[in-house]
């Protein structure tokens, strides 16, 4: 996800609150002036919608932070604004823009980009809690809270990755951590300086922070976090007389072999990383209870293994790294959200097959299981559900939703209201993956922003009719069928859903519409492409 070339805007806490601003620290002798010309006031109400209530602090770059509060939707929102606007905001604004285009539950959300020529501001979710840099300036955290934050991160990279954009600022000042224990992921760039890889390698500096409360970039550095960076200084990590790294397991007691031989692969140049998607697969699979760690200490990390064919070699028993080490050819084996040796439970009744499965544990003495490579997977049909309907005269062109094509598309009508000319209690696409499958996400691109929206598995597969709709929906839409959180009036065209359970499989799917954004003469959407990674 692009973002601005200047200072990287990060986080700062008081009293408990965090935000966006510059590098998390007040403007030192440094910094560009801030231009005192008609600056906002406490009660000002911008663009008729967003009131200011607290300046929270100036960034290094010039830009004034404040709490504020959206007067319509009545919720607290973030306002960083600049002096001037125009050209010199340019790079703010277009980042505020590719950010909303992406929603996450572990992104920071941004709600507005607005140029007034003499000012310019991004308004942002506001969030209580704190940065990961400030959380583990007490100590390192523990393992699995570690792990969680790594998921977490690594979730957000592959919403982000999925649309095709670089993040670019991933460091423990865009970590945020709120006090109700959401991570999410802030602050991304714009001017295309980075890569998807150097994003997915970050994830090991976010874990050996996490583990260690020193950062292993010190020699090449990511935005905004170098070592010595003035106040924004993070420790840097024990180095031997060549400049390696020591492992996590070296500088604290504790820390299990799986978890140190990702997050050191994740950080070795010489071992190409997977890709973002199937390294959250795998710190999900890894993301267990303390009391349950023990039972990860067979089944190893994803292991990244040379294409030559051959297997890595066995783990060290002093606890090394289990590394195959190849030139240009390495590839990524993705383990993806699979206890050790699973075996889907025979079922004989047909109807069974379709509904998420449990999963049965390999022996013991079993250590190693099969790796699973996550992909795109086919879609074998694909009709409308439209079950409200009695013209039925919407159906039309399901398959443009998942031809790969995404100029290509399949729309509803325009309605007079949001809710479907409140005649309807929405539509929805229907996928048949053709046979039961570990699912890891589906992401759904729109044409245009403000659709809410969900997605819902189910056991049946009634025929497209009127009759049968309002049965298909009727099995679908309860409680234990939807994955992941709905998108409700989201501010963005692409919708991740990454809520699946990694021990069941799913054969049908069902993205269900429940709102229209506004269109020309009314409230319509097209669905463009809908995808889904599994294995």
């Amino acid at each position: 996800m692009p973002s601005s070339a200047g200072p990287s805007i990060d986080t700062i806490t008081e009293g408990g609150r965090v935000t966006q601003v510059g590098e998390g620290q007040e403007a030192d002798e440094s910094a560009p002036p801030v231009m005192t010309f008609g600056a906002p006031t406490a009660g000002e109400v911008l663009a008729e919608r967003y009131e200011l209530v607290e300046h929270i602090n100036n960034d290094s770059a010039g830009r004034l932070v404040w709490r504020g509060v959206d007067v319509i939707l009545r919720r607290p929102v973030a306002v960083v604004l600049r002096y001037p606007g125009g050209d010199s905001a340019t790079e703010m604004l277009q980042a505020a823009v590719a950010a909303s285009r992406v929603i996450h539950p572990n992104l920071v959300g941004v709600y507005d980009a607005i140029d007034e020529a003499e000012r310019a501001y991004v308004v942002r979710e506001w969030v209580d809690g704190q940065s990961l840099r400030d959380l583990a300036a007490d100590g390192p955290l523990d393992p699995a809270r570690a792990t969680a934050i790594g998921n977490a991160v690594a979730s957000a990279l592959a919403a982000v990755h999925a649309t095709g954009m670089v993040h670019g600022n991933v460091h423990p000042g865009t970590v945020m951590i709120s006090d109700e224990g959401r991570v999410v992921l802030a602050d991304a760039r714009t001017d295309g300086a980075d890569s998807q890889e150097n994003d997915i390698r970050a994830v090991g500096g976010i874990l050996y922070f996490a583990l260690t409360g020193s950062w292993p970039h010190a020699e090449a550095p990511l935005h905004g976090a170098t070592a010595g960076h003035g106040r924004a200084a993070i420790p840097d990590a024990v180095r031997d007389a060549g400049g390696g790294i020591a492992a996590p397991r070296q500088v604290r007691a504790g820390v299990p072999a799986y978890l140190d031989d990702l997050t050191m692969d994740l950080l070795d140049a010489e071992i190409a990383p997977p890709s973002s998607d199937v390294l959250a697969a795998e710190l999900a699979r890894l993301d267990v209870p303390a009391e349950e760690e023990h039972y990860l200490e067979n089944s190893g990390p994803l292991r990244f293994a040379a294409e030559t064919g051959e297997e890595p070699s066995p783990l060290a028993a002093a606890g090394g790294r289990k590394v195959a080490v190849g030139i240009a050819g390495l590839l990524a084996v993705a383990l993806v959200g699979l206890l050790i040796g699973i075996s889907t439970l025979g079922d004989k009744d047909p109807q069974a097959s379709q509904s998420p499965a449990p999963s049965a544990s390999a022996p013991a003495n079993d250590a190693t299981p099969a790796a699973v490579a996550v992909r795109k997977l086919p879609v074998k049909d694909v009709r409308i559900v439209d079950p409200d309907s009695l013209k039925r005269d919407e159906l039309d062109g399901a398959n443009k939703a998942v031809d790969g094509d995404p100029d290509k598309g399949w729309g509803t009508d325009t309605y007079t209201a949001a809710k479907f000319g409140n005649q309807k209690q929405g539509m929805g696409i229907w996928l048949d993956l053709g046979a039961p499958h570990t699912v890891k996400s589906v992401q759904a691109v729109l044409s245009a922003r403000g659709a809410s929206a969900q997605l819902l598995t189910g056991t049946v597969n009634p025929p497209s009719t009127s009759n049968g709709d309002k049965q298909l929906i009727a099995n679908y839409r309860t409680a234990k069928t939807a994955i992941g959180q709905p998108f409700e009036d989201h501010d963005g065209t692409t919708m991740a859903f990454d809520g699946f359970n990694a021990d069941a499989k799913y054969q049908y799917l069902l993205f269900w519409i429940t709102e229209l954004p506004p269109s020309d003469g009314g409230y319509q959407v097209d669905v463009q492409e809908i995808t889904v990674q599994g294995s």
